[in-house]
This record gives structure tokens, sequence and C-alpha cells, in this order.
């Protein structure tokens, strides 16, 4: 243990961690390439960097006899040697290599493309309860909780001691099976491996920094903990952070089996390597998972063709894997979306009906309410100078902030409350300037008095401190934990949000799932708020993100999996965008905690939440579904005119590339489950989309067709009836969209939806227009 924590002690914890709780995606900025791909990466002491060679496999040389015989030659001529081995969702190697090196290697004929590795970074009592999941009835009791589905989770790792990840009850791991649990120090696989956790491997070795190589699969961070938590932990009785949000724990899929892939390191120079994901991805799927969850992303306009992680899941996807990923922390602005790529399912995250109330009542008499887990109970405070301060350490000084309570004009956490307390100031006050509503506001693990206020609180406070020389206020904490009175779900002013850059005909995000203030389990190894200052340790900790949104998915699809094991991700996919729910739990319009207009809460549009709130419930029986195969992405690709040598990556196959493949009428005919209409010059004001749906009923079915669409546009479906006669067949159906003379402002946006229903079934794609003319 001593030699992991001095590992600890050097690669700086407190960068890192306020990156997953908080933060955005990475901020990776891609430069033009030629047949080497350059990014940004992790400094380095010396001339050599990790990149990644990919390989066409089925170009292999006669005379080596394997894959690694051919590998092993190629860095024989050079000073490196192999760190890691693909072969499954791609074929191919990462190495340390020179730039001569790199650039003599992409001449090697049989490599598809070489190029530097890159930094990615990562992005529940009540939460599964709040989907609609009951444990008396409906999706839990009819899969058994999941039972026999094996996830993989690449993350920070896993702290296995924690009663998430108990296996009581549960039987042993299906014999098919070929993950395994590794040993290393202070990770006893025997003891701490069981019928819950059932692999876990770590792939941060050979990192460029080697004082952060770290062999072990325990989770230093408590992202990677809290992650696997939400999406197959076991039940805990009672489970709770310093008295909030106490009550019944339950990952989605409770009796799911987890496999950890250990990607990710404290230090953010590192973070989590593009060759270390891209080898997570391929061990769990040739170990055999039923899907992956992913709450890692980079930046949104990487073209799919220099992202390890959208090339890595192609592949998982042609294997049959589901795989679900965050879509990003970056909003509320628009085109932050990442992992966009049409078969990967992409999640932006939501508020519960739950929240921790906290008060801050100024010397005029407002009263502004925030949220807060500060844990001493106060009916009122003395009334305190507030004063402002950018938070940053050098600015938190004794004799500017000594015994007032600072506000932070940048946002801060629970971290930088210990370096107001040594410089003895009296409390805290953050504004979340992405936030309009409290109600969305990140609660924090506040030491000493603090709140967290929304942007619209925030205004009033600064109006306030602007209008007298010596403004005060005093705190109100009732430390409760209020459920049930709230609107939700709302959607969180971080959640990033559409149109994708990439491929603006693809609607993304997906859908929405609980993802503000999220309680999970926490690795021991890192403080509640993750500030190296902070000396708490807490089994369970309240954390947000599109992270935490992510692994809700990943259960949900875990449960579906469990009923119907045939399914394509395509499929799995389907059913949770056709039955996710617009409205809120009052049947309102789910509302976009992000938009305030004129005073006004703004209704949350499928740019920032896709189709709507997952329901497994329903997702479970579909009716219909809307499927998709590898050589649909295929075409997809070529659709976006990729050269023969880009889509050599994703079909190794293609040795002379697309041809005459592509999607008549666009990328907005690939049979998806959500519509991207964009009327420009090339269509004169029409668009026309094809899709095919499937049925998985039964039961011979009857289906009639509705539809709404913005004023001044037409919509035609033919046929306006599909009638089914038995389970799998499949029905086509043609969409006219057409403008009736209405002029918008180029780049405008509206909203509609299409349903095929029945008495038994709803089947719901939204519909998003986008004028360019």
């Amino acid at each position: 243990m001593a030699s992991t924590l001095s590992i600890l002690s050097f690669c700086s914890m407190l960068v890192l961690a306020l990156v997953l709780v908080q933060s955005t995606h990475s901020a990776i900025i891609p430069e033009p390439k030629n047949s080497i791909a350059k990014h940004t990466s992790h400094p380095s002491s010396s001339s050599h960097l990790t990149y990644i060679v990919q390989t066409n496999h089925l170009s292999k040389p006669s005379k080596f006899t394997t894959l690694d015989h051919w590998y092993t030659s190629m860095v024989l001529t050079t000073s490196s040697r192999i760190l890691y081995t693909y072969g499954t969702v791609i074929h191919g190697f990462a190495a340390r290599l020179t730039d001569g090196e790199a650039r003599r290697m992409s001449a090697v004929p049989g490599v598809t493309r070489v190029y530097k590795d890159r930094v990615y970074h990562t992005q529940t009592t009540r939460s599964p309860w709040f989907m609609g999941l009951h444990d008396d009835f409906g999706a839990w009791p009819d899969t058994d909780f999941g039972d026999g589905i094996i996830i993989g989770i690449v993350d920070t790792g896993i702290w296995p001691e924690r009663a998430s990840f108990n296996d009581a009850g549960l039987g042993p791991v299906r014999a098919t099976w070929r993950g395994k649990c590794v040993d290393a120090e202070g990770f006893n696989a025997s003891l701490l491996c069981n019928n819950k956790l059932v692999g876990a491997k770590s792939f941060t070795v050979n990192l460029p920094i080697p004082e952060c190589d770290d062999p072990s699969p325990r989770d230093y961070v408590g992202h990677g903990t809290h992650v696997a938590s939400t999406a197959a932990g076991a039940e805990v009785s009672s489970a709770y952070l310093y008295g909030f949000s106490g009550g019944r724990a339950s990952g989605v899929a409770r009796n799911a089996r987890i496999a950890m892939y250990k990607v990710c390191v404290p230090d953010a120079r590192i973070g989590c390597p593009g060759s270390a994901l891209i080898a997570a991805i391929d061990a769990a799927v040739s170990d055999g998972v039923d899907l992956i969850s992913i709450s890692i992303g980079g930046d949104a306009d990487d073209p799919f063709y220099d992202d390890p992680i959208a090339v890595a899941t192609f592949g998982a996807d042609r294997r049959g894997v589901f795989v679900v990923l965050a879509g990003g922390n970056s909003g509320p602005m628009a085109s932050t979306v990442s992992n966009v790529a049409p078969w990967m399912t992409t999640v932006g995250a939501v508020t519960t009906d739950r929240v921790f109330p906290a008060k801050l009542r100024l010397g005029n008499g407002v009263t502004l309410t925030g949220q807060s887990l500060y844990t001493m109970k106060s009916k009122g405070t003395s009334v305190v100078r507030l004063v402002s301060s950018s938070c940053l350490k050098d600015d938190l000084t004794p004799d500017k902030v000594m015994g007032k309570v600072v506000v932070c004009t940048l946002m801060a956490g629970a971290g930088t409350g210990f370096y107001v307390e040594r410089a003895g100031g009296a409390g805290m006050v953050s504004q979340q300037w992405m936030d309009r509503f409290h109600d969305a506001v990140m609660a924090a693990t506040f030491a000493l008095p603090g709140v967290m206020i929304s942007d619209t609180a925030g205004k009033k406070l600064d109006a306030y401190m602007s209008s007298t020389p010596y403004p005060v206020a005093s705190f109100d904490f009732a430390c409760e934990t209020v459920t049930g009175e709230n609107r939700a779900p709302m959607v969180a002013g971080f959640s990033s949000r559409g149109p994708s850059v990439l491929a603006p005909e693809i609607l993304k995000p997906d859908v929405v799932a609980p993802g503000v203030n999220i309680l999970g389990a926490w690795s021991g190894g890192m403080p509640p708020s993750s500030a190296d200052v902070d000396p708490r340790r807490v089994e369970f900790n309240i954390v947000s993100g599109t992270s935490m949104a992510c692994p809700h998915v990943a259960g949900a699809a875990a449960l579906i999996k469990k009923r119907h094991g045939d399914w394509s991700p395509a499929m799995v996919r389907s059913a949770l965008i056709t039955t996710a729910g617009p409205l809120d739990k009052n049947g309102r319009n789910i509302v976009d905690s992000g938009t305030f207009v004129d005073g006004a809460p703004m209704d949350a549009t499928p740019l920032a939440a896709g189709a709507g709130l997952v329901l497994p419930r329903l997702a479970m029986d579909p009716g219909l579904v809307y499927d998709a195969r590898t050589e649909d992405y295929v075409d997809f690709l070529c659709t976006l005119n990729y050269t023969a040598e880009q889509m050599r990556q994703f079909a190794p196959e293609m040795s002379t590339g697309c041809g005459a493949r592509t999607i008549p009428g666009g990328a907005a005919n690939l049979n998806y489950p959500s519509f991207v209409v964009v009327f420009d010059r090339t269509n004169d004001g029409v668009r026309t989309l094809t899709r095919t749906v499937k049925t998985v009923s039964t039961r011979p079915e009857t289906y009639n067709v509705t539809f709404a669409a913005p004023e001044g546009v037409a919509v035609t479906i033919t046929p306006t009836t599909l009638e089914f006669k038995r389970k799998d067949q499949s029905r086509s159906y043609t969409v006219q969209f057409s403008i009736l003379g209405n002029v918008r402002t180029p780049g405008t946006w509206d909203f509609g939806h299409i349903s095929w229903e029945n008495r038994k079934h709803r089947v719901r794609s939204p519909v998003a227009f986008n004028w360019q003319i």
C-alpha cells in the first residue's frame, strides 16, 4: 500500500478529481494530419511518445506466422517495445516511438494508421425508483434484476470492499465468461473478487510518467467505484452521506455482474490514455461482456476516424456488444455533445426529485435558496460580512477573507472551502453559472458553512453586493433531504447539448438519465470533496455529471439484454429511445435548467434531452424497433466521404474504399430511431426520409401513426398504418417534410415527433428540424 500511496502523492490527485466530478471532457485540440494523426499529448522527458499503430490484419505478410510476430518485427527496428496489443475490436498495437519512427512506421505495408496517443478524461438511493423501477412488478422482477448479465465498466478502477459489491444471493458467473481478476500489490484478487465483481484489470502501466504506473485495478479516484455501483451495485439497506440521502441503495441492474477495466490515473496530464482505452475495450469484448459503460470522452469535433473510442466501439458493436457513453459536461452551449457515433448510445444528465436545500439570507431581506451537504444544522447563523474573491488559492489570504463569507466569482467546490477555512473565512458561496434553478445545482460536501447557488440566485446576490458598501448575510442549514417537492426531471445545465458537430443529421444525445446529486459507492482512497487537503473518507458520496447518468442507462440496457438476449445493440438502443419519457413526473414538459428566456423556464428540446428520460419498464416491451447492422454504419461512414484509408480503420476488408456505397438521401436516412430534417438549398424545402421498423411482439399488431410538427411544416407519412402478423416482421415507411412558405432565420431549430401507436404500445421518435435556407 505504501508504494501505491507514494504514486498518488506524485500524481496530483486534485486536478483530475475535480475534472471527474464537476468539469468537462478533455480539451484536446486536433491538428491537421497526413498519414500520422497528431494530438496534444502528455509531456515527456524524452522524445518518445506513445503511438497507436492500427494494422489491417488481412494484410499480414505470409512470412510471419502470427500477428504478434509481425508486430514484433516492426518494433525491432526501433528503440521501443510493445505496450498493448489489440486483436478484437481493432488490430494493432501501441508502442513508445519517436516522431521519426512513427512516420516510418506509417509507411510499412499493412499499417492502416499511426496516431499519437491522446488524453481523455472522465465526465443512488432514489434514482432507479425515479426511473420507474419497482421491486414487485415490471422490469426488475421480470429480469431477476439483470442476473447473469455482465457489464464491462471502463473507468478509474474499483474499491471492491464496498457493500455495493457484495455477492450475497448470486450464483457463479456463467461458464462462457473468459475474464478474470488480476492480482496486484494491494489487490488480492482471490479475496476481493466474487460472484458480483467477476473481472478487474488495470491498463494503467507503461505510462509516460513512470511514477504514475499503477498495475492495480483499485480505484483511488472514486469515479469508477461510483459508476459501477450505479449500474449494477448490490442492494444496500442503509446508505447515506453524512445523513443526507439516507435509504435503500441499489444499482439499476442490481444482480448483474461487474467487470472493471481501469484506464485512468489521477494525474490530469495522463488522464485516460487512448491507447489504454482501446486495450480495455478490446479486452472487455474478448472476455465476453454483454455491454460496456464508458463515462469518458474527448472533443466534440474529433472525426470518428481520428477518435480511438469511436474506432474501438465500432468494433465492439460489430461483435454484438452494446456500448453506452456519457455525452459530456460542457453545457449549456450548443454543439458540445461528444461520443456521437450512431453505434454509440449517448446519454445526457437530468435531475431527480431530491434536493438538499440551504438558504442564504441577505442583508436586504432577500433569501436565496441553494443546495449544500454541510452537516451542522442551524436555523440561522450570525450575520457576517460578504466579500468577493476569485477563490483561486492565491486570492484566499487572511487579510482579505478573515471572518467573512467568501463569495466565489469563479465556480468552486467543497475543496476550495478548505483554503477558505485556512485563511480564516467564516463560510463560502459558490455560483453554478450554467444552471438557472436551484433544484439542478450540484450539492457540495462543504466542511465549513457553504452553499452552491444557481445563476439566477447569483445575479440577485451580485446586485445586492453592488448596492451597498457593507454587504452581509447569514446561513440557514436544515441539513435535510427533501424529496417529491421539486419539478423533475430537469435537464442539468452542465449536460452537453447537440447538434452533433460531426454528424448533425444524427440526433444526439439519445436519451437522458439521472446525473445530478447521485449517491453511489466511493473509494476509500479519495475524500468526498476530491481535494487532497480533505482528511475525510466516506463509504458513499454524492456527485454529479453525465458520468453518473451513463451507468443508469447501462443498467437499463442490462435488464433489456437479460430479457432479450438475441437483440442487436441497435435494437436495445431503439427500445431505450422510443419508450423514453419527454414529460416530467407531473405530466409537464421536461424543462431545461440551462435555458431561461425573459425570466421564464424553457422546455428542454431534443438537442438537450434527446428522446427524454429512460424508462426501463417500457423499454422491456417497445413493440417495434429500428435495427441497424455493421453494413449500415459502413454506409453511413461512406456517406461522410471517408477515404479508403479511413474506412479500413473500421472495416479492414474494404481494400478499395467505398466505391458507390452510400446511404441514399444522406446520413439522415440511416435507420435511426430519431429524425433530423435539414431544409437547405439542395432540397428546396422538401425532405423525404425512410425508416424500417421490426416488430418484437409475439402477437399480431396494427399500428397507426400520429405526429406533431412546427407551424409552417407539412408532414406526409406513407403508409399511415403498419400491420404485423408475426414476430420479427419488418415494415418500411416514408415521411415527406415540406416547408409551407414559412421563412425562418438560417440556423433556426424547431421540433416535433412521430409516433406509431396502438392500445398497448407507443413507439415515439423525436424529430428535429433545422432551417438552412
